[in-house]
C-alpha cells in the first residue's frame, strides 16, 4: 500500500509527465481556469467581501482547477469545504465532483473521499446559519447530494464504461491477429506437407522418366531421328523437375523444419506406421476405417455412384478429409458413432464424415481445445486442387465435415468460373451441400474457418442491448436527479417562506409604527427576525444608537437595483422604540 508522500510523488511525476501537457490541453485548462477564477470574483464580489478576500478566493478556484485532474480527491475536499465559506467556490464544486469520480482509484477511497466532502461541508453550513437546523438539513442534505456526490458518480460509471469498451476493443483487436496468425501458420504447414508430396511422389516420376531417356538416348539401335526425340524427352523431364524445385521451393517459402509436418506425422494421429504414397488416396481409406474399428469405434462407410480416377493431388485430398474428419470425432466426440461417405457425382466426388454427439455430452460439445489449424491446412490443400470444404454441426449436435474434389483439376490451379463471372459448381444444384450456406461462395475452399466469427461474437457480447440499457441507466439517474430536485425544490420553498415570515415586513406595517411607542406593542406587531435571511445586515448598515437594541427586518417589496435589498430596522431602548430607519444593502 502506498504511503501519502509516494502518492504525492507520483502525482508530481504526473503532472510533469511527458505529454501530459500538450498546446491544446494547455490553453483548454488556462481558460477554464480564468472562467472558475472570473465566476469565484463574481460570486464574492456580491457579498460583503473585500478586494484582497474577492481576488484570493479567484486565484484559488484558477488554481484548484488546474490541479483537479493531478490531485482530484485533495482539490474535491478543498472545493467542497471552501464552497461553504466563500460561495465562489460554488461552480467549482460541480467540475471538481466530475474530474474526481473519473480519477480517484479504488472503489473504497472514493467512496471515503466523497463521504468525507459531503459531511464536511454539510456540516460547515450547518455551524453557519442560526436557522432551526432540521429545517435547514432537509434543504442542504438533498441539494449538497445532487451536486457533489451525483457528479462524481455519473462520472465513475461513464468513466468505467469506456474502459471496459477499450479494453474489449483491444482484445477483440488481439484475437483477430491472433487468429489471422494461427490460420496463417496452418496454411504455412499445409503448403509444406503439399511441397513434400509433390517432391517425393511427382519428382521421383520424373527422376524416373529422365533416367528412362538417357539410357535410351545412348541405345545403339535407336536411329538419329529417334534419338533425337528420345533427347527432347529427357530435356523436357530435366526443365520439369527444375521448375518442380522451384515450385516445392516457394511453397516451403517462409516454413521452419521443412520435414516437421510430413506425411508420416500427419498419419500419426491414426496410429499408421507406413506413409507410403500409394496409401495416402482414397484406397487409402479402407486403412484409417480399419484402424479407427480396430480403436473400438464404430465407423460405416458408404459408396455410391460410379468410381472414377482421381488427380493424385484431388485423391490425396480425399484421404485427407476423411484423416480429419476421423481426428476431430475421436478428439472432440469420443465413443460417438461415425459414418464416412464417398459419393461420385457427375463431375465431382464428395466426401463426407459425419460423427454423432458425444455420449453424456451436451449438443456434443467437450471443452477440448483446438486452434482449427487442421481444417485451416485441410482447405487451402482442397482449395488448390480446384476444390473445397464445409463444416458445421447437425441437428443432433453431432459434426458434419464434407469436400468436394473435381476429378479434373481446373487450369491453373483455380476453380473454373462460369459464364458471368460466376464459379462453376462440381455436381448437380439438387445435392451440393454448400447451398446449405449461401454466403459461401461455391469452388472457394479458403472459407473454412471464418476469422471473423469470433470477433463478430465479441462484438455481439459488447452491444447486445447496448442502446435498450444505456437508455434505461440514463432514465434511472436521470429519475433520480429529477426526484432529488424535486423535493429538494418543495423543502427549499417551505424552508424559504417559514424563513421569509420571521424576517420580512410590508412597507405599511414599518408606516403603522411610531417612534415613542412601547418595545412590548412594537415587538407583538413585528416578526421576531430569528432568521438567516438577516444575517450580516449590520454590516453595511447605519451606525446604531448607543445602548439601544436594534431588530432588523427585510422589505417584501424589491429594491432600487437588483442586487439590492431594503432593509427597515427598529432601535429600542429602556422599553421604548427610539428610531426607526429604512436603508439599503447588496444582497
Amino acid at each position: 500500500m502506498r504511503t501519502a508522500p509516494q502518492r504525492l510523488t507520483d502525482s508530481g511525476r504526473a503532472l510533469f509527465a511527458p505529454g501530459m501537457w500538450t498546446p491544446g490541453r494547455v490553453a483548454g485548462e488556462v481558460l477554464l481556469s480564468l472562467v472558475f477564477g472570473l465566476l469565484a470574483a463574481a460570486g464574492e464580489a456580491l457579498g460583503t467581501g473585500g478586494t484582497v478576500r474577492i481576488v484570493a478566493v479567484a486565484l484559488a478556484a484558477a488554481l484548484l482547477s488546474l490541479l483537479r485532474r493531478v490531485l482530484p480527491a485533495a482539490v474535491l475536499l478543498l472545493t467542497a469545504i471552501g464552497s461553504a465559506e466563500f460561495g465562489g467556490l460554488g461552480p467549482l464544486v460541480l467540475v471538481a465532483a466530475w474530474s474526481a469520480g473519473r480519477r480517484i482509484s479504488g472503489v473504497g477511497r472514493a467512496a471515503l473521499t466523497f463521504a468525507t466532502a459531503y459531511v464536511l461541508a454539510l456540516g460547515l453550513w450547518l455551524l453557519q446559519v442560526t436557522s432551526p437546523a432540521l429545517l435547514f438539513l432537509a434543504f442542504a442534505a438533498p441539494f449538497l447530494l445532487v451536486v457533489l456526490v451525483v457528479p462524481g458518480l455519473i462520472s465513475r460509471y461513464w468513466s468505467q464504461r469506456r474502459t471496459l469498451a477499450d479494453t474489449l476493443r483491444e482484445y477483440n483487436a488481439q484475437l483477430r491477429r491472433e487468429r489471422a496468425m494461427i490460420a496463417g501458420q496452418a496454411r504455412m504447414r499445409e503448403r509444406q506437407r503439399i511441397a513434400q508430396d509433390m517432391h517425393d511422389s511427382l519428382g521421383h516420376q520424373l527422376t524416373l522418366i529422365s533416367v528412362h531417356a538417357g539410357a535410351l538416348e545412348v541405345d545403339r539401335e535407336l536411329t538419329g531421328r529417334q534419338r533425337e526425340a528420345v533427347g527432347v524427352l529427357r530435356e523436357a523431364s530435366v526443365a520439369a523437375m527444375h521448375e518442380l524445385r522451384e515450385v516445392v521451393g516457394l511453397l516451403r517459402d517462409g516454413t521452419e523444419n521443412p520435414r516437421q509436418d510430413s506425411a508420416s506425422q500427419a498419419l500419426q494421429a491414426m496410429g499408421e506406421e507406413d506413409a507410403m504414397a500409394s496409401s495416402r488416396g482414397v484406397a487409402g481409406i479402407e486403412g484409417l476405417v480399419a484402424a479407427s474399428r480396430n480403436a473400438g469405434t464404430t465407423v460405416e462407410l458408404r459408396r455410391s455412384g460410379e468410381p472414377r480416377p482421381l488427380a493424385p493431388t484431388a485423391d490425396h485430398a480425399a484421404y485427407r478429409v476423411v484423416q480429419e474428419g476421423l481426428t476431430n470425432a475421436h478428439k472432440h466426440a469420443p465413443g460417438a458413432s461415425i459414418a464416412i461417405e464417398l459419393r461420385y457425382e457427375p463431375d465431382a466426388l464428395v466426401v463426407e464424415v459425419v460423427n454423432a454427439a458425444a455420449p453424456g455430452t451436451a449438443d456434443g460439445q467437450r471443452s477440448v481445445v483446438s486452434g482449427g489449424q487442421g481444417l485451416t491446412g485441410l482447405g487451402e490443400r482442397t482449395r488448390l486442387v480446384g476444390g473445397m470444404v464445409h463444416t458445421g454441426r447437425t441437428a443432433d449436435g453431432g459434426f458434419r465435415l464434407a469436400g468436394v474434389l473435381p476429378y479434373t483439376p481446373p487450369e491453373g490451379g483455380a476453380p473454373s468460373r462460369a459464364a458471368g463471372g460466376a464459379t462453376a459448381t462440381f455436381v448437380d444444384p439438387t445435392h451440393d451441400f454448400r447451398q446449405q450456406n449461401p454466403a459461401v461462395a461455391p469452388g472457394e475452399g479458403d472459407l473454412v474457418i471464418d476469422g471473423s466469427g469470433l470477433p463478430k461474437e465479441l462484438v455481439r457480447a459488447m452491444t447486445k442491448n447496448k442502446k435498450r440499457s444505456g437508455i434505461a441507466i440514463g432514465c434511472g439517474i436521470a429519475a433520480a436527479i429529477l426526484v432529488l430536485l424535486m423535493v429538494a425544490g418543495v423543502l427549499a420553498a417551505l424552508f424559504l417562506a417559514g424563513e421569509s415570515d420571521k424576517a420580512t415586513i410590508d412597507p405599511k406595517q414599518y408606516d403603522a409604527v411610531k417612534v415613542g411607542e412601547s418595545e412590548a406593542e412594537v415587538r407583538a406587531r413585528l416578526p421576531h427576525g430569528d432568521s438567516f435571511l438577516v444575517n450580516g445586515l449590520d454590516k453595511s448598515a447605519p451606525p446604531e444608537p448607543k445602548g439601544a437594541k436594534c431588530l432588523a427586518l427585510m422589505s417584501t417589496e424589491a429594491g432600487s437595483a437588483w442586487y439590492k435589498d431594503p432593509v427597515f430596522r427598529f432601535c429600542f431602548k429602556d422599553g421604548r422604540l427610539i428610531e426607526k430607519k429604512s436603508f439599503e444593502v447588496r444582497n
